[in-house]
C-alpha cells in the first residue's frame, strides 16, 4: 500500500480540475490545428537558420543567437593546378585536414627506381641477336673472305703459265699450297646435292692432267694457241661436255667431247664418255700474224710473210662463208675403259671450283667470274 503523501499526489492528475478542462477545450475549438510552427525566412539567412530559433524537446523555441558574421572568402593562394607554389618553385603539393586548415606535409617516400630494363633490349625495346650469335656471324665473314683471298692468289699465281704448261716447278709447289688451304675452307663439302652450284660452264684456268699435255703443247707453238677449255654440267640430264678450241692466224678449230655421269657419293661421280664431235673450222676473214715469233730462242720477224698474204684476205672471206654452214662432225667413242674416268670436286663456290680426276688437278672459274678478268 502506497503512503498517503504520495497517493495525495497523484490526486491532481488523476482527477483534472473542471475549470482547467474547460479551458482546454474551449482552445481546442477556437484555434485552427496546426501541425507544427510556422517558418518564416528572415532576409539574409537563406541557408543559415529559420526565424524564431529551433525547438526543443517540449515543442518551446528557444531565442534566436546573434546573427552569423558573413563569411569572408577564401585568401588567394598562389598554387598551380598541381597545388605547387609557384613563386617559391616548390614542387611539393600543400596538406590539408578535413577543415580545410593547411597541414604539416607528409614525408615523401623515396622514389622507387624502375624496374631494370634487359641489358639485351635495344631502344626499340627489341631483343637482339645472342652475343653468340654475333661472334659466329663475324668469324664466318672472315672465313669468307680469307677464301676469296685464297681465290685471287692462286689466280695470280697461274697467270702465264698456259694453263699450267709453262708453270715452273716452283709454281707448281706455290699452286700446291694454295690449293690445299682452299680445300680445308671448303664451303660446299656436297657438291654433287647443290646443282645450282655446280651446274653451269666452267672455264679450265690450271690443270696437271697429264692427257690435256698435247692439246697444251700445240697452244705452246708460234701459231697456235689454246683459246679455251671448258667443262658444262648439267645435273637434270646427268651430263657433262667438254670443249677445246685452238685459234691459228688463219682459222679456229674446236671440238667437243659429251658424257654422262653417275653419283657415287656427295662429292664424287663416275664419268662414261659417249661420243665427240668436231666442229667445222672458224676460217678468218683477214690473216693476222705476230709481228715476231720465238722459235728457239730466236726472234723471227714475220712482216714479209704478212705482205705475201695479204692478197689470200678475200679467199680465205670466200671459203669462211662456205664451211661455216656445215654440221659437226660426230665420232663415237667405244665403251671401254679408256672412254671412262671418275671426277672428285675439293672445292666449290658461286664461281670457283677446284676438281681432281684419274690423277689430274683441275682449277675452273664460272664464265662470267671476275676472276677471269685477272688472267
Amino acid at each position: 500500500m502506497a503512503p498517503p503523501l504520495f497517493a495525495a499526489s497523484l490526486l491532481p492528475l488523476l482527477s483534472p480540475h473542471p475549470t482547467s478542462a474547460a479551458r482546454l477545450a474551449h482552445g481546442l475549438s477556437s484555434r485552427p490545428l496546426r501541425l507544427g510552427p510556422r517558418l518564416r525566412r528572415t532576409p539574409g539567412a537563406a541557408g543559415r537558420g529559420l526565424e524564431g530559433g529551433i525547438p526543443d524537446e517540449w515543442g518551446e523555441r528557444s531565442p534566436p543567437g546573434p546573427p552569423e558574421p558573413p563569411s569572408q572568402p577564401d585568401p588567394p593562394i598562389d598554387d598551380d593546378e598541381w597545388g605547387r607554389d609557384a613563386a617559391s618553385g616548390n614542387s611539393r603539393p600543400i596538406v590539408v585536414d578535413e577543415w580545410g586548415e593547411p597541414g604539416a606535409p607528409e614525408p615523401e617516400p623515396p622514389s622507387a627506381a624502375d624496374p631494370p630494363s634487359p641489358a639485351d633490349d635495344d631502344e626499340w625495346g627489341k631483343e637482339p641477336e645472342p652475343a653468340a650469335a654475333e661472334g659466329a656471324d663475324s668469324k664466318e665473314d672472315e672465313v669468307a673472305e680469307g677464301r676469296e683471298e685464297l681465290k685471287r692468289c692462286l689466280v695470280d699465281t697461274v697467270y702465264g703459265s698456259e694453263l699450267g704448261f709453262r708453270a715452273s716447278t716452283e709454281v707448281r709447289g706455290e699452286i700446291v699450297e694454295l690449293v690445299t688451304q682452299l680445300e680445308a675452307a671448303n664451303p660446299t663439302p656436297a657438291p654433287v646435292e647443290a646443282p645450282d652450284l655446280l651446274d653451269g660452264n666452267w672455264i679450265l684456268i690450271y690443270t696437271a692432267y697429264s692427257e690435256l699435255l698435247p692439246i697444251l703443247a700445240a697452244g705452246a707453238t708460234p701459231f697456235v694457241k689454246v683459246k679455251q677449255i671448258s667443262q658444262e654440267i648439267d645435273s637434270k640430264s646427268m651430263t657433262i661436255g667438254n670443249a677445246s678450241t685452238l685459234s691459228t692466224p688463219f682459222a679456229s678449230f674446236s671440238f667437243s667431247a659429251t658424257a654422262s655421269f653417275e653419283v657415287q657419293s656427295p662429292s664424287r661421280i663416275e664419268v662414261q664418255f659417249k661420243e665427240g664431235s668436231f666442229l667445222p673450222p672458224a676460217i678468218s676473214s683477214s690473216v693476222d700474224l705476230p709481228e715476231q715469233v720465238d722459235i728457239f730462242g730466236q726472234k723471227i720477224s714475220l712482216g714479209p710473210v704478212q705482205q705475201v698474204l695479204n692478197p689470200l684476205q678475200q679467199a680465205f672471206a670466200s671459203i669462211a662463208g662456205t664451211i661455216s654452214g656445215q654440221p659437226p662432225l660426230k665420232v663415237p667413242i667405244p665403251g671401254n675403259n679408256r672412254g671412262r674416268s671418275w671426277l672428285l670436286t675439293t672445292y666449290l663456290d658461286k664461281d670457283f671450283r677446284i676438281s681432281r680426276g684419274d690423277g689430274g688437278l683441275f682449277i675452273l672459274a664460272k664464265e662470267g667470274s671476275p676472276l677471269l678478268d685477272q688472267l
